[in-house]
């Protein structure tokens, strides 16, 4: 626990469950009180993996098994579980009717046909693993099909919906209601799950059928133009700072991104339950594609929408139950200008374990917001923390790392307000530092002092290379543009006793719009150089350099392509 101070208070240790468990999945409740996780471990009679769910007490520490029965069993192929309220879990489980898997027939379904008799010409990307035949779809029908059940606190199950192959589980801020989205027959094999037909509905979290938000056919003609999407209502979610609102997006170019037309997307709000007569509610009209909304309250929510033929990315301000209040562009830009980013809103937990932007509380009048950002420079990133003035857009630094030695980086709100509304002298962030030989460590920065207080002392990872040598270097290119890379050296390299090395490149090329954006500088010489399995730093102890992301650009200016070239 946080204390007023800014330290930790005592750890707890979790205890109760076997010796060798596998935990996974740790998700607290939304009052805190509880936390639920799954425990995994292989069955010494027959090597089977078995999983539970598990819930324990943050007071006591104290674990146990929140379903009763050994006879529920999780499903984990897509969702797992999620917290309904403080006492109440929606859990994916395998339907006790499953019986074995299907076996694959000896004799073939038959021929696999493909007709195309209506002649449409539909580019696809080379995608693998998809499902090849009927017997793949019969066992992807078994494994993935799943039975909901609510379970309490106290172990009580309650079976809830249909069984279905259910891809994402939502429960509404209120506690009121479930939105359960799953796919369904007919499968493709020539698209991913993603693109197999969608269906919304939404349930009471005491079992009633509410009614279907939609039901999306097979998405096989997507165009493969960049910005191309499916049809129909998307990203359908829950507005976090209401009740029981949804608001999601529809294209207007049927999903194809060579189709001109204005506007491309519209952003529609709906109540869970509207009454007979009642349409969805116009939120904004974009002429770009939609890309995310930030919600602080019902009057300001912060939309953002981008073109990836152009680069361009807007951010408007709205006031979404105003309506006689006109939406305005907060910022404009290339989305390849690391240098112009603003940055990305503070974002305060609300008491229904939503998160909104956090409105901050200054001496100035106005309406008050914090961004973070990388801050991407020609000299490397220096990440920092704004005071933004939402309806005028001027915006005050207030904090930003050190330059030097070390990359600080702002990771989250730390002060707690009801109605997220923080004082900006009261302040309170938890923030990483680090450098180039030191690890990541956490502290939480207090204002209006900005003092830190540690709160881990993680040691070095890999001290046998803790002296490695890391040095950002800028070069140029044949035609003049301007590159980057990060040049790793082994400890103790010196190069005018050791001679030159071998030198391993680790890169990918990247697509950019122009030579002046291909150009920037996206890193800092300040991180700390992590050892892992998908990157090559191991190759050090072995007396190699390693040259990490080489600025690899193709560029495509103007009208022109990145890859036409």
């Amino acid at each position: 626990m946080l204390m007023d101070n800014g330290t930790l208070g005592p750890a707890k240790e979790v205890h109760g469950y076997a010796d060798g468990a596998k935990i996974n999945f740790v998700t607290w409740s939304p009052d805190g009180q509880h936390m639920a996780f799954t425990v995994r471990y292989e069955d010494k009679v027959d090597s089977s993996v078995n999983l539970s769910l598990w819930v324990a007490n943050a007071e006591s520490g104290e674990a146990r098994p929140l379903c009763i029965s050994e006879n529920i069993r999780l499903n984990a192929i897509f969702e797992l579980f999620v917290w309904v309220n403080d006492s109440t879990v929606l859990v994916c489980t395998i339907p006790s009717s499953r019986g074995n898997p299907p076996k694959k027939p000896l004799v073939p379904f038959g021929p696999r046909i493909r007709s195309n008799e209506h002649k449409n010409v539909v580019q696809m990307r080379a995608t693998k693993e998809m499902l090849k035949d009927l017997h793949e779809e019969q066992l992807f029908d078994y494994y993935a099909t799943s039975q909901l059940i609510l379970v309490s606190m106290d172990g009580q199950v309650k079976p809830i919906a249909p069984p279905a192959i259910y891809t994402a589980l939502d429960p509404s801020p209120n506690e009121k209601y479930l939105m359960l989205t799953s796919v369904h027959r007919p499968y493709s094999s020539i698209v991913s799950y993603e693109r197999f037909p969608k269906k919304v509905e939404l349930w009471t979290v005491d079992g009633t059928f509410i009614r279907e938000v939609c039901d999306l056919p097979l998405a096989e003609d997507i165009p493969i133009t960049s910005g191309s999407v499916r049809k129909g209502k998307r990203l359908i979610r829950w507005r976090p700072d209401m009740p029981s609102t949804l608001y999601w997006v529809e294209a207007q170019d049927g999903g194809d991104a060579n189709v001109n037309v204005s506007p491309r997307d519209i952003v529609y709000m709906e109540r869970a339950d509207p009454l007979n007569d009642e349409k969805p509610q116009v939120l904004l009209e974009l002429d770009l594609r939609y890309r995310r909304t930030s919600w602080c309250n019902g009057s300001h929510a912060l939309v953002y929408e981008h073109w990836y033929k152009t680069r361009r990315t807007r951010t408007w301000v709205i006031s979404p139950d105003c309506k006689d209040v006109s939406p305005q562009v907060l910022f404009e830009r290339s989305s390849e200008d690391a240098y112009s980013n603003p940055g990305s809103p503070i974002m305060c937990r609300t008491p229904a374990g939503t998160f909104v932007i956090a409105k901050i509380k200054t001496k100035y009048e106005g309406t008050y917001i914090l961004l973070k950002g990388q801050g991407a420079t020609p000299k490397g990133s220096i990440p920092f923390l704004d005071l933004l003035n939402i309806n005028t857009g001027v915006k005050e630094r207030i904090w930003e790392s050190s330059k030097e030695k070390y990359y600080e980086s702002v990771l989250a709100l730390m002060s707690y307000n009801p109605k997220c509304e923080i004082q900006l002298n009261q302040l309170k962030l938890l923030v990483s530092k680090e450098s180039r030989r030191e690890p990541a460590q956490y502290y939480i920065k207090i204002w209006p002092d900005k003092n830190q207080v540690q709160i881990t002392n993680y040691s070095h990872p890999h001290p046998q290379l803790a002296l490695l040598q890391k040095e950002v270097i800028r070069y140029q290119r044949k035609d003049g543009v301007k590159l980057t890379a990060t040049l790793y050296l082994p400890p103790g390299y010196n190069p005018s006793e050791d001679g030159p090395l071998p030198c391993l490149i680790w890169s990918y090329p990247g697509e950019f719009k122009s030579r002046e954006a291909a150009g920037q500088v996206r890193r800092s010489p300040n991180k700390f150089a992590r050892i892992s399995s998908n990157f090559p730093l191991l190759w050090l102890a072995r007396g190699f350099a390693v040259l990490a992301d080489p600025t690899i650009p193709i560029i495509g200016e103007g009208d022109q392509e990145a890859n036409d070239s």
